[in-house]
Parts: structure tokens; C-alpha cells; sequence
């Protein structure tokens, strides 16, 4: 059987496919790391429900990321995810192109 991330690079291959994962690149890393943070916090989906007084189903969306954008996490809802498995929420801003006109010029 196949990992994840065996399947992941074989289907990057493919142009189109490599194409519409750069559009989600920013999600598919922001889910990466929440169930990574639940990993390491040994925490099950119904263990980090509890303590952000949701359902378990809730959890596996947000973790999935839901596949609609009219759905995305607010950062209400990353802040008590953050807290439930002992982390706090980070948000950065990263410059692509040092072309860029600043706020200022």
C-alpha cells in the first residue's frame, strides 16, 4: 500500500494537478499543521472536541478543511484549537517579492 506522501508526489507529477495544489498550498500547510499539533499532543479528534466544547465531527472538518472556502477556520476557532492541544496561534505575514512597494513608498 501506498503512504501519503508516496500517493502526493506521484500525483504532482501530473502538471494540472501541481497546478491547482499551489492555489491551496497555504490550506493544505495550515491543516498539515493542526493535525500535527494534535498528534503531538497525543490528543484524539473527540479528546480536542471536549476541550473546545464542540463535536468530534467538527474537529475532522476543520482538520479536512472542510473543501469549501465559504468555510474556512476564523482565527477564533484556530485560537481554541491552538489552546486545546497546548499550542498558541502564530499568524505571520512573509514577503513573496522583495519588488514590492512598501505601505510607505
Amino acid at each position: 500500500m501506498m503512504t501519503h506522501e508516496e500517493f502526493t508526489k506521484r500525483l504532482l507529477k501530473d502538471p494540472k494537478v501541481q497546478k491547482e495544489y499551489e492555489v491551496l498550498k497555504e490550506e493544505f500547510t495550515l491543516f498539515d499543521e493542526l493535525l500535527n499539533a494534535r498528534i503531538r499532543a497525543g490528543l484524539t479528534q473527540a479528546e480536542v472536541a471536549d476541550r473546545m466544547r464542540t463535536k468530534t465531527p467538527a474537529i475532522a472538518r476543520l482538520e479536512a478543511g472542510g473543501g469549501n472556502k465559504k468555510h474556512s477556520p476564523s482565527v477564533s476557532t484556530l485560537r481554541k484549537y491552538a489552546k486545546a492541544v497546548g499550542c498558541h496561534l502564530e499568524i505571520k505575514l512573509v514577503q513573496k517579492n522583495s519588488n514590492m512597494k512598501t505601505a510607505h513608498g
